[in-house]
């Protein structure tokens, strides 16, 4: 997907996220499961409650990468800032 996205190999570092829970949603966009292959993907919501940290990778994004990601999501999500578990904040794609 990186490769196809943003034409390279993405660096990352391990973290997690805090207040938020994953749920499945069902996307519909022909070029979403194009690129993806599967319809069911992964979404954040938040939490209504404790929640376990959602462990992940962080990646560094220029602007035009950022705006390629933006271009890719579906109406099915929203970019909004989170905090991690390092304290280092970021964004994420939560569920519209």
């Amino acid at each position: 997907m990186q490769q196809a996205l943003f034409g390279r190999q993405l660096d990352g570092h391990a973290d997690a996220l805090l207040g938020f829970d994953l749920v499945e949603v069902e996307v519909h966009d022909p070029e979403v499961l194009d690129a993806s292959g599967v319809e069911i993907h992964a979404a954040l919501v938040p939490a209504r409650g404790a929640s376990a940290p959602i462990a992940g990778v962080v990646f560094e994004l220029t602007p035009a990468e950022l705006a390629a990601a933006d271009a890719y999501e579906t109406e099915n999500y929203r970019r909004v800032e989170a905090t991690l578990a390092s304290g280092q904040r970021a964004w994420v794609y939560v569920k519209a």
